[in-house]
């Protein structure tokens, strides 16, 4: 079961909501920033979950809605829902998996570049990271004025830290690279 759909899954514990308020939940909680959700797939994963028994429709979108509009289907998690949540949630508490970054590809061909193109890719990925930590502190900050569980601070703090780990490889290989330590 992916990410995504624990993350839904946990969501739901707590009351029935449409698809839109689960994505806005996921949102707020900054989730794009740390667990590669994709909003578009929410409404597939919440439609595949409920065929195979792990939520419920307990009212229909079909019809017409307030205003005229379509109506929203809202979702409630079923007991096996719940058991699947709570088994996933305990494996992914104890599974470690290597992140898979494009960029530690790069740095295996990072000789096969002229220093100077070297250079400006590393100064650019180190602008990216630099900006990379503005838009966490963005996140947290909209979490913390729509009052989000504080506990979700967490996965963008890590977040935070990965960025700032790379961030200060990235300030030593500079140095490394004009000196002409690497490559």
């Amino acid at each position: 079961m992916s990410s995504t759909r624990v993350l839904i899954l946990g969501v739901l514990l707590d009351r029935p909501l449409h698809g839109y308020e689960v994505r806005k939940t996921l949102e707020l909680w900054g989730a794009q920033h740390w667990a590669n959700v994709a909003f578009g797939s929410i409404y597939h994963a919440l439609g595949k979950m409920a065929q195979e028994g792990l939520l419920e429709v307990i009212e229909s979108g079909e019809g017409a809605g307030p205003g005229g509009g379509r109506g929203r289907t809202v979702y409630a998690i079923t007991p096996d829902g719940r058991a699947e949540f709570d088994r996933r949630l305990r494996e992914h508490w104890s599974e470690i998996m290597p992140i898979v970054d494009p960029f530690q590809v790069a740095l295996t061909f990072m000789d096969r570049l002229p220093k100077a193109d070297l250079l400006s890719a590393v100064r650019e990925r180190t602008e990216r990271l630099r900006a990379g930590f503005a838009s966490f502190e963005r996140a947290r900050d909209a979490k913390r004025a729509a009052d989000a569980p504080r506990h979700v601070d967490e996965c963008l703090v890590l977040s935070a830290a990965e960025y700032r780990a790379q961030l200060e490889w990235l300030e030593r290989a500079i140095a490394r690279i004009e000196r002409d330590d690497i490559p």
